[in-house]
């Protein structure tokens, strides 16, 4: 039997075999790396992305209430613009919220546009209806295995996700994940928003 020129055996040191302090730290330090991971993969942390505020909004066309437009067109107004589905069980959870927001900003020149990755038109409508939904949206016909490629040229793969859209089209900020719309927080936020020029 040939003897290995190296060995494995103590190249390590186990958490048992160290000192009290040494322990400590030990695992004070995974725990500190741990945290780190879960607070930069939070959502809440990367809200408001500096890399997209200040950019202009991509425009796309759409319909509203049958009529034809761009979202160029709303130049002007503050447009939260909410990527959602209505196979998204966030997208449900939110709904309520948005809603809300909507009555809470549409008399100060500003409004929720909801895009809608459904390809069922049936599935999209009975949203509408079963969540009573009253911002204006519109149904990306052009979504295929739950892609719409307005959302996508957004950089939007996940839903729910949103951009707010400044008066003069740029993007203000990125929100990801499912929010409280109507929190103090982001009522304090729109207020401030609102009375920008």
């Amino acid at each position: 039997m040939v003897e290995p020129t190296f060995s494995f055996r103590g190249s390590y040191v186990s958490i048992p075999s160290m000192g009290k302090s040494q322990r400590l730290g030990a695992w004070g330090a995974l725990a500190f790396g741990i945290g780190m991971i879960v607070i930069f993969a939070m959502p809440s942390y990367r809200q408001g992305e500096a890399s997209l505020s200040g950019s202009v909004a991509k425009d796309f066309p759409l319909e509203l209430s049958g009529k034809p437009l761009h979202l160029s067109d709303l130049r002007g107004k503050i447009v939260v613009l909410d990527f959602w589905a209505s196979w998204c069980p966030p997208c449900v959870q939110e709904a309520p919220s948005l809603n809300r927001l909507q009555k809470y900003i549409e008399s100060r020149n500003a409004l929720v546009l909801g895009v809608a990755a459904d390809e069922d038109p049936y599935a999209f409508s009975k949203f509408i209806v079963d969540q009573g939904v009253t911002f204006p949206t519109y149904r990306d016909p052009a979504t295929k295995e739950r892609g719409s490629p307005i959302a996508l040229s957004y950089g939007t793969s996940v839903i729910p996700e949103a951009y707010i859209i400044d008066r003069h089209g740029k993007i203000a900020r990125k929100v990801i994940g499912p929010q409280e719309w109507d929190s103090a927080d982001m009522r304090a936020y729109f207020d401030a928003l609102l009375a920008q020029n």
